[in-house]
């Protein structure tokens, strides 16, 4: 400690010239974004974190400050807040990886800063599993959010930074990070309002997680780049000169969607990219303020919708009804020249700040102007989630955080004609819960727009709901089934888990009377295996059949008599006696064939794999091993809809697997192909597959409706470029509009 405290004294320590000249662009980055910089706070942060990470490297090779320094320069650009938060991102590993304790730092530099390294330090420690860890990690990361919410904007870039330099580390921890990246800190980026952060976090987890569907679109908007810009060109060039006669100060720009969102867009549509036309935005800047701003967005509407047809159903009005993280603008798609879609953004400058940089910008345009309580607004939903009494597991907090994470809201209204936001999706029981817990605890029916509705109709922007109580109500577990906000789940859950478990101590009297009755004498241990017979998950699912009279003890009496419980592998072997089966298998296995896969970077035949039914692997496909509690390795896609929750809750089951040269072997893929129905079009699909392109089919079904054919086509190929060439040569069979691959 004595070392240390002198070193922030120190004018002279010894940088080397590299660094010293990323310290002096840092203080550029603070005094050209941060609204005051105490430039000595900064400086002494850097020496200590220079001199603590002196002897560290990171995976790359690079000295470690250099990491430090990176945060440091985003959070001071990207995020804007304040000095002490830069302060922050150069000092946020040095009580987690150096010798220097928490108490040093509140020493050196104060409460507060100690409190905003103490909330991006990870708890170290022994846990139960890698799992628990990892979620009692994010649940101090979010209880520190939600008492200063700096923390999470130094963590913001620090996940960004190590997302872009996350080449160095080994493939199962790359995608361990991204899964998690894109699961949790790119929608929480998002739930901030930091569009550009959130942007570029989503991308790079595409190219890590799907690299090949990454590239793709890459390598399509190249190909189309300069058509693209001739057509923005061509579009705005009228526009501003309307503009500019009407005396407006602006900036006019054409903005492409980021790679992962036209990926969502892919997907959700279920097109290719040539079939997707509004891969960019307009976006309009007004350099007006205040009501005049607001007056000028839609005068600037105005203009814009006179010289371009509109399409009323895609309007969106942001600014009289911001959304829930501050984002203010006039969204508007309008049919431009040649008939395409084209999407146009009206907004001012403070506005755009605040959708660039979300709560930052918020916090410095209102400071001195109630900006404490907008900030308060932008965490009533975490200190909510805080207060949920079913989330004292970590495991369970993070399962429900991540819940709250929503993209969409709409905004419904009360009988009052009060305004209130929900995600989409939501229904009346989650609207009874907004208004107060009690009322969605009580909650009998509910009337939208004055008449009766089901509790589970999703609820539209407009509508205006009332509830419908009474004393004598109580939630239904069948509510968990359409409830989407977490305060309605987790209220629910807690009623549920309540009544399961008084039913759960009455089932076990009732077993204890019936099994004495009968001279059963039995330990729970064994009784446990017997009920896994019976297929309960555990003794206390079999207790509450029991509690809630859907199971007889005398079954199991008359089980327990007449059987003996078998050998079955066991639900309490650990993750680490899986893997030591795994490197059994590995000891035990011998190259005498060309198998498909190579596991840990070997080829093994005696080694059980299987190809999960749930994505279908193909070779080319990026793929990881899932080892199960039988010891078989499970191939899956790395987009696959089951791959957040392995990659995230269980790394310790995943092995990295590769495909290897083969012959001969053939893989599933489904194939779902639309078009315009006419006769003879299922036998030319099935002549192009069969006589052209020599593929096997394993099954195909066929709907048509209103002149328009559905089909799914499951095929046998040798790979993704066999795959590839099939859905190529597919969609130019005629009146074939679409041909795209699915998961089953």
């Amino acid at each position: 400690m004595i070392q240390a405290s002198a070193v922030l004294e120190k004018t002279d320590l010894d940088v080397e010239p590299v660094f010293e000249k990323k310290l002096q662009e840092l203080l550029e980055e603070c005094r050209a974004h941060l609204p005051a910089v105490e430039e000595d706070l900064i400086r002494r942060a850097f020496r200590l974190s220079y001199w603590a990470h002196r002897n560290d490297w990171r995976a790359s090779g690079e000295r470690y400050i250099s990491h430090p320094l990176e945060v440091a320069t985003l959070t001071a650009r990207e995020v804007s807040f304040d000095d002490t938060s830069v302060a922050a991102a150069l000092l946020h590993d040095v009580v987690e990886d150096t010798d220097l304790s928490l108490d040093f730092i509140r020493a050196e530099f104060g409460t507060d800063m100690a409190a905003l390294v103490d909330g991006l330090t990870k708890i170290t420690g022994v846990f139960e599993s890698r799992e628990l860890s990892q979620a009692e990690n994010v649940r101090k990361l979010m209880l520190s959010m939600a008492t200063d919410v700096r923390v999470i904007l130094v963590k913001f870039a620090d996940r960004l930074h190590n997302m872009r330099t996350i080449e160095a580390l080994p493939k199962p921890k790359r995608l361990k990070i991204a899964t998690e990246t894109r699961d949790l800190f790119a929608p929480l980026a998002h739930r901030f309002g930091l569009f550009k952060i959130k942007s570029e976090l989503e991308d790079l987890c595409l190219k890590i997680i799907e690299p090949q569907r990454y590239y793709d679109i890459v390598k399509d908007l190249r190909a189309t780049k300069e058509e693209r810009q001739d057509y923005i060109a061509s579009f705005i060039a009228p526009l501003r000169e309307h503009l500019e006669e009407h005396g407006f100060d602006f900036e006019i720009y054409g903005r492409p969607k980021h790679i992962a969102s036209i990926d969502r867009k892919m997907r959700r549509q279920e097109k290719p990219l040539e079939e997707i036309y509004d891969l960019f935005a307009i976006r309009i800047v007004l350099q007006s303020e205040g009501r005049q701003g607001k007056e000028d967005c839609w005068r600037v509407y105005s203009v814009v919708t006179d010289l371009y047809r509109p399409m009323p159903e895609r309007f969106r009005d942001f600014i009289s009804v911001p959304k829930s993280n501050g984002y203010q603008s006039l969204h508007t798609t309008v049919v431009g020249p040649e008939g395409r879609k084209v999407e146009v953004q009206i907004r001012t400058q403070e506005m755009h700040e605040i959708a660039e940089r979300g709560v930052a910008a918020h916090w410095k345009y209102k400071e001195g102007e109630g900006g404490d309580q907008e900030m308060d607004q932008f965490l009533d939903w975490v200190r909510d989630l805080l207060d949920n009494p079913e989330a004292n597991e970590a495991t369970e907090f993070v399962k429900e955080f991540r819940l709250n994470l929503y993209d969409e809201e709409i905004y419904v209204f009360t009988p009052q004609g009060d305004l209130m936001t929900l995600p989409s999706g939501a229904t009346p029981v989650d609207f009874a819960f907004k208004v107060h817990t009690e009322v969605g605890m009580q909650c009998i029916g509910a009337k939208v727009g004055g008449k009766m509705v089901p509790l589970s109709q999703e609820l539209k922007s407009g509508d205006q709901v009332e509830i419908i109580t009474s004393q004598k109500q109580s939630p239904s577990e069948d509510w968990m089934n359409f409830v989407v906000t977490h305060k309605a789940r987790s209220r629910v859950r807690h009623w549920v888990n309540r009544e399961r478990r008084e039913a759960a101590e009455l089932g076990r009297e009732a077993w204890e009377k019936k099994a004495r009755r009968a001279g059963v004498e039995i330990s729970d241990q064994d009784l446990q295996e017997a009920a896994h017979e019976l297929k309960f998950p555990d003794l206390q699912q079999m207790f509450y059949e029991i509690g809630s009279g859907l199971f007889e003890p005398q079954e199991m009496i008359d089980h327990l008599k007449q059987e003996t419980p078998s050998e079955a592998f066991s639900d309490e072997d650990d993750a680490e006696s899986l893997r030591l089966r795994y490197e059994q298998f590995l000891d035990d296995a011998q190259d005498t064939g060309q198998p498909a896969l190579k596991v840990d970077g070997e080829l093994h035949t005696d080694l059980a794999t299987k190809y999960a039914n749930c994505c279908n692997p193909i070779p080319g496909d990026e793929v990881f091993g899932f080892i199960s509690k039988t010891g078989t390795i499970n191939i899956h896609r790395t987009g696959c809809r089951n791959a957040s929750n392995l990659l995230t809750n269980q790394p310790d089951r995943i092995v990295p697997v590769e495909w290897s040269r083969q012959k001969d072997v053939q893989f599933v893929a489904p194939l779902r192909v639309t078009g315009k129905a006419r006769k003879g079009l299922v036998r030319d699909l099935t002549t192009t597959l069969s006589n052209t392109l020599d593929t096997d089919i394993r099954s195909i079904t066929v709907d048509t409706d209103d002149g328009i054919f559905e089909g799914t086509v499951v095929i046998y190929v040798t790979g993704l470029d066999h795959l590839r060439r099939v859905i190529d040569r597919l969609r130019r069979v005629d009146d074939v509009h679409g041909v795209q691959r699915f998961e089953e």
